[in-house]
Order: structure tokens, then sequence, then C-alpha cells
């Protein structure tokens, strides 16, 4: 009965997973970057040096040092907003749905992977800038925002809103599977090589109830708790990996040359899928990298910016100079790591096209670095996988809110308690799920999450450009209006701040 269900769910989900990342929506996502590209005048290339100044490198001078928090508002600093919007992009996708990528799709996607990351660096600009001009502040000075925000009050079409958090619902819980999906695999397939269990399926489940009950008792204490937990996690983390990465890439520092031109060549190949890895269509290659992309940068989905806009920044474009540097890091730093030190430590001619992306992840950290790597690895990915848990369901509550904002405080409350038992429980259950279905499910989320938001980027690029504009001559001294908020209330609150702090 359980085979049966599991098979029509995935007839299903093939059917729409092919409309959702067709040609239609591959071309709408780079169409979208390229507009944002064009009207904000390349910011991603030209004020990059700036988005590195303005945001990672003060923040890392500032590590250690206390900051006065505003009592008015119920928010988090930007490096924790950032943290907990990274959290929400680096994870098993960075690893193992790159790896995915290079299997089901060649070494080619890697490069629709940057190209995908290029164009979704000021995408993701453009999402928070959006986010932060139209967030909400309630009663208790808490910030919410999101694309569903800007969807509803910016582009005017409050049904889209509504759809585009409905996806976001559907979509959380989702990548809370792929992520918890990965957990299980991955610490129950690294014990096994040690213990050798018989029955892995009940440790799988007792991983999932596992993390079901830390995330649980995490995310009761909303964003702030959890962008405090990500800032301390997600520097550490990302280090590792980092270090890893570069000594196994060092070790097969002669098979560098080799592995960029699988990259390059593979790219546009339009030959017949056929002799294994190396022989994919032209499509297959575009559709898995800009889905593997979009899947682990997350440009384009809407979703990150919802941590971004709980930040204390008053300034939209100030913010979104973290978004261009989160693309950045996500794709073309760890990414790219990844892909290098899969193609330099594997002979792609030598795998039979057969071979599952966790297990070749693991293969990966063994052949380099022994039991070693294996320890290393069952660290790091679950480390990944964690963050990312947390951060969706922090998404998943503000679309549950923005879903019941109409109704009272207390039907809210309740809707977002149901969510978050929902989703702690169904951590647990997808431990059970296999692997390739539970990509495949939130790839379709992931679709589907984005479409709307894509629209209203493209529908409201020239506000984003007028932001941008307002921004950058009130840093040359020119004297206008500050645009900080699409609510007269909060724009004038928000430049009596920056008045304040500027004196």
């Amino acid at each position: 009965m359980l085979n049966s269900i599991i098979k029509a769910i995935e007839k299903a989900n093939d059917f729409l997973n092919g409309i959702v990342w067709g040609w239609p929506v591959i071309i709408l996502i780079l169409a979208t970057g390229l507009l944002l590209s064009l009207r904000t005048k390349f910011l991603q290339v030209t004020h990059f040096k700036e988005s590195l100044a303005t945001t990672i490198v003060p923040a890392l001078k500032s590590i250690g040092k206390k900051k006065e928090k505003d009592s008015r508002l119920q928010s988090v600093s930007q490096f924790e907003a950032f943290s907990a919007a990274i959290s929400g992009t680096v994870g098993t996708g960075n690893i193992v749905g790159v790896i995915s990528a290079i299997l089901t799709g060649g070494p080619g996607a890697v490069l629709w992977m940057w190209i995908s990351a290029f164009f979704g660096m000021v995408t993701n600009y453009s999402e928070n800038v959006l986010g932060l001009y139209y967030r909400k502040k309630n009663s208790k000075g808490e910030l919410s925002g999101g694309s569903f925000y800007y969807i509803a009050n910016g582009l005017k079409w409050r049904w889209m809103g509504y759809t585009a958090a409905v996806f976001c619902l559907f979509a959380a819980v989702g990548m809370s599977g792929v992520q918890t999906n990965k957990i299980s695999g991955t610490v129950s397939e690294a014990l096994d090589k040690v213990f050798s269990f018989s029955n892995i399926g009940a440790v799988r489940l007792v991983i999932g109830v596992a993390v079901a009950s830390v995330t649980a008792a995490i995310i009761i204490g909303g964003i702030k708790r959890i962008g405090k937990i990500a800032s301390m996690i997600v520097p550490f983390m990302s280090l590792l990996f980092i270090v890893m990465s570069l000594i196994a890439i060092c070790m097969h520092i002669g098979n560098v040359p080799h592995a960029f031109g699988l990259i390059f060549s593979k790219a546009f190949t339009f030959r017949a899928a056929g002799g294994g890895v190396l022989g994919y269509t032209f499509a297959t290659v575009i559709r898995k990298g800009m889905a593997r992309g979009v899947f682990s940068n997350e440009a384009g989905l809407g979703s990150s910016v919802i941590a971004h806009s709980a930040s204390e920044t008053r300034e939209p474009v100030k913010q979104g100079l973290w978004g261009v540097f989160e693309v950045f890091f996500d794709t073309f730093i760890i990414c790219t790591l990844t892909s290098l030190t899969f193609l330099t430590t594997f002979d792609l001619t030598e795998l039979s096209g057969k071979e599952e992306d966790t297990a070749m992840a693991i293969r990966m950290f063994e052949t380099n670095f022994g039991s070693f790597g294996i320890a290393i690895y069952s660290v790091i990915l679950p480390l990944f996988a964690f963050t990312t848990v947390l951060a969706w369901s922090y998404y998943g509550e503000k679309a549950t809110e923005f879903v019941f904002h109409t109704r009272s405080e207390q039907t809210r409350r309740t809707a977002t308690i149901i969510f978050k038992v929902i989703y702690v429980v169904l951590i647990v259950f997808s431990t059970l799920i296999t692997s390739d279905l539970i990509w495949a499910i939130d790839d379709t989320f992931n679709g589907l999450m984005a479409v709307p938001n894509l629209i209203c980027l493209v529908a409201l690029s020239g506000l984003v450009a007028k932001i941008t504009r307002n921004y950058f001559d009130r840093k040359r001294g020119k004297t206008v209006e500050p645009m900080l908020s699409a609510y007269p209330d909060l724009n004038a609150e928000f430049a009596e701040d920056i008045a304040k702090m500027e004196s």
C-alpha cells in the first residue's frame, strides 16, 4: 500500500516538476536576473567591493564586541540576519546537491550554477531591498517581511501574495525533509561503516527524533534564537569545510585544469544522452545546473529575504548588499569547492552513472582523508543541514503569519504553533523517505515558490533601481528624501533614526 502511494506521488511530482522546471521558468530566472542587472547597472560587479566593505568585513571586526540594541525594535543584528539567511542557503545543496547535479547533469551543470549565481546576486539583492522596503512592524515592534509582503503591498496582487505564502509553507516542509533526510542518511551510513548496524532504518529514525527535539527547543525562541545559533555555527562549519576542501584539492592539484576543462566543455554539449555521466543533453545540463543552483543559493525564491527583513538596519540597500555577498559565498565559494573536490578526486569515466549522491559525498571525503574524512564529513554536513532546518522553520512561520494576518492575534499565534508542531513531526518522518523522491519534491516546491516572486521582481524592477539610486545619491552627499519604507510613518521613523546615528 505504502509503495503504491509513493509511486503515485513520484508520478504526479515528475509531471509537475517537468512544468515547473521547464524552459519557461528557466528563461524567467535568467531574464529576471539580467533585467535587474541592467536596471541596477550590474551592481553585483560595480558595487561588489562595497558589498564586502559594508557587510562581512565590519561584521567580522565586530565579533566579540558588545553593541547596544534598539529597545523599540524586536530585531536582530545585520550579521545575525545574514547568518540566519545563509544558514537557510548553505545546506546539503552545497555538498550533496552539487554532487547530485554532476551525477545527473554532468560537470557542465556547474557552469550553469555559476551563471545562475552571477545573476542571482542581484536578484537576491533586489529581494532584500523590496523585503525591507515593504516590511511591517507590529505592536510588539517585531519586523516581518518577505516576498508575500512586497507582492501583496507593492504589486497590489494580494491573491498572488497569499499564493506565494502557501508555496513557501510547502517549500519549508520540503526543504526540512531534504536536510533531515541527508542528516540521517549521512550519520547512519557513517555509523554503519564503523559499527555495521543491521537495522539502518531504526538508526535513521532515532536520528530524526533527535534532530526534531533539538529543532523544537530552538525554534520556540524565534528569529532571535535562530540568528544567535546560526551566527555561532555558520562561521565554524563554513571555515571547516573550506579548509578541508582546499586540502583535498591541493592533494590533486594536477587534476584542477582537467576539472575546469570538463566544466566548460560539457556545459554546451548537444549530443544525445548516453555514455555514462559525460553524455547528457544540453537541456538536462542546464536544468540540473539551474535547479541545483537555485536550490543552493535560493536567489529568486524569495525565501532568505524573510530572515533579512528582521534586520535592525533601516537602509534597504545596506541589507541588500548582504544578499550579494550571500549568493557569492554560497555558490562561488562553497559550491565551487565541492565541485572541484569531487572532479579532482574521481575519474567520471569510471563511474557507472548509478551512484547515489549521499554515498558519493561520503566517499569523496573518505577517499581523501580516510576514516578521519568520514568523521569530519559526519560533522560538516549535519551542521550545514541543521542550520537550514532552523532557518526554514522561521520562513514557514512567517508565511503562516501572513496567511492569517487578517485574523485575530490569537488565531495567528495558534496557526504558527500548529505549523511548528507539524514541521517538527515531519522532520521525523522525512528520514524514512527515499533520497531521490525527497529531492524531486522539494525541487518542485522551490520552483512553485519562485514563479510569483520572479514575476513581482520584474514588475517592481524600476522601484529597486529607484531605491538603489536614492541610497547612493545620499551617500554622495545629495539632499534627497530617503526611501527607507513604503509606509510614510515608518519612513519618517527610520529617517529620524538614521539622522540621530549620523549626528
